[in-house]
């Protein structure tokens, strides 16, 4: 997880996993992602025969940073890479001000 100024992004490595079988959900300040995989191999050779299985679920559960829009969060999904962006309220991007030098009025020169 790391944040730009406008962002939280979230990635996640779920190999093997179809996009429609991950459950991603954020109740309150805590951000949820579960999945179970299913896989299955086969290889028949000449004199053997081999068949493998995995199966497992899997969750993770990690603590958001308080203020952000949870209900404008998007997913995406590429190559096995659940990528999550939650943007920032407004109160909590960083904000530029400007310093005046003491005892110049605005519109003078310093």
């Amino acid at each position: 997880m790391y944040q730009t100024d406008e962002d939280v992004i979230v990635k996640a490595s779920v190999p093997g996993v179809k996009p429609e079988e991950v459950d991603v959900t954020i109740t309150g300040d805590t951000l949820t992602i579960k999945g179970e995989t299913k896989t299955e191999g086969e290889v028949k050779k000449e004199d053997y025969f081999r068949k493998e299985r995995s199966y497992g679920a899997f969750s993770r559960s990690i603590l958001l940073p308080t203020s952000l829009q949870t209900d404008k969060a998007e997913a995406t999904f590429e190559n096995g890479v659940l990528t999550l962006t939650i943007p920032k309220a407004e109160e909590s991007k960083p904000k530029q001000i400007k310093i005046k030098p003491k005892g110049v009025v605005e519109g003078e020169k310093a």
